[in-house]
């Protein structure tokens, strides 16, 4: 019998990852202490995720996010220590629709042999932007519509009961409770939003991972790059950003916390030449959250934190 090369490649990663579940001798002590102690462990890709296991569970799981603050999930690759706490994870919960764009054959086989929750991609496709850099593929920022996020937040909570079903009345508690925060939060969005007058309700940064939130309360969102940040940018595509720019008479642009200001620099750079000076309106959390600890920290933090930034900036 003859084998594909796709085939073999994907036995040969389950076998890795299997061996790695069975013979580890480093395993996570935290990890293995709350096993111990009767607390599912979670282990998710982004701080999004993680918030939404914690605003569900509370302290009675323990959950930990791979990729903290700042950091880039399209260009992420795991580490020895990220597979190690993934193999001692009771559940692995991740976005999904490529977001994860280097880790995603890791995570689909490690969904062969043990419970993972690919949280976006259970949505229906319909409410889900093409991503039309690769067709027949989907833009994974939907954390960015706020009642779309609230659609992972409930796929979240079936997880958490369906594998820890004695304490599903407490978590269905909390999900209730967080899901009205978020529809509050996406009302105030929707009016903060409204305070930017029509012809400046352009929002323009460096790739384009807002277009959710563009469609969600009315933006134009310009992304020098694609959705992901593994696209390039040439030349004529920041030609094209500093004439619409100047046109438009746009008054500031945007710096993402998990992207190289550089593409930025140069649009602003480039309008300079042209004798239009724009503004680089602050710092925008896109891939990642803030640090722990603050309110950006947050889902709900960091959406304000957004916000306020956009408003004060084209006002």
């Amino acid at each position: 019998m003859i084998f594909s090369t796709d085939y073999l490649k994907g036995r040969i990663g389950i076998i890795m990852i299997t061996f790695l579940m069975i013979h580890s001798s480093c395993r996570s002590p935290q990890f293995q202490q709350d096993k111990t102690a009767g607390k599912l462990t979670i282990v998710t890709t982004t701080m999004m995720l993680e918030d939404a296991v914690i605003n569900i569970a509370k302290d009675s799981v323990v959950v930990e996010a791979m990729m903290g603050p700042g950091v880039d999930p399209h260009l992420y690759k795991a580490t020895q220590g990220d597979l190690q706490k993934l193999t001692d994870a009771d559940l692995i919960i991740y976005n999904g629709l490529f977001l994860e764009g280097k880790m995603e054959d890791i995570l689909e086989r490690l969904g062969k042999i043990k419970p993972t929750l690919a949280a976006a991609e259970i949505i229906d496709k319909n409410k889900i932007r093409d991503n039309l850099f690769y067709p027949g593929t989907y833009d994974p920022h939907i954390w960015f519509d706020v009642h779309l996020w609230c659609e992972v937040v409930q796929n979240v909570n079936k997880a958490l009961q369906q594998h820890d079903p004695k304490n599903a009345a407490y978590y269905q508690s909390n999900a209730t409770k967080f899901l009205k925060s978020l529809d509050s939060l996406h009302l105030k969005v929707r009016d903060e939003i409204l305070k930017i007058p029509d012809d400046q309700r352009v929002l323009v940064t460096a790739h384009d991972a807002f277009g959710y939130f563009g469609e969600a309360y009315k933006l134009e969102v310009k992304g020098l790059q694609g959705i992901s940040t593994q696209s390039e940018f040439g030349l004529r595509d920041i030609t094209d950003l500093v004439k619409y720019i100047v046109n438009n008479k746009i008054k500031a642009v945007f710096i993402e916390s998990s992207v190289s200001p550089r593409a930025i620099n140069a649009v602003v750079a480039g309008c300079k030449e042209r004798g239009f000076a724009v503004d680089i309106g602050g710092i925008l959390f896109s891939d990642a959250m803030g640090e722990k600890g603050t309110p950006e920290g947050t889902y709900i933090g960091m959406v304000h934190a957004n916000v306020k930034t956009i408003v004060e900036a084209l006002k």
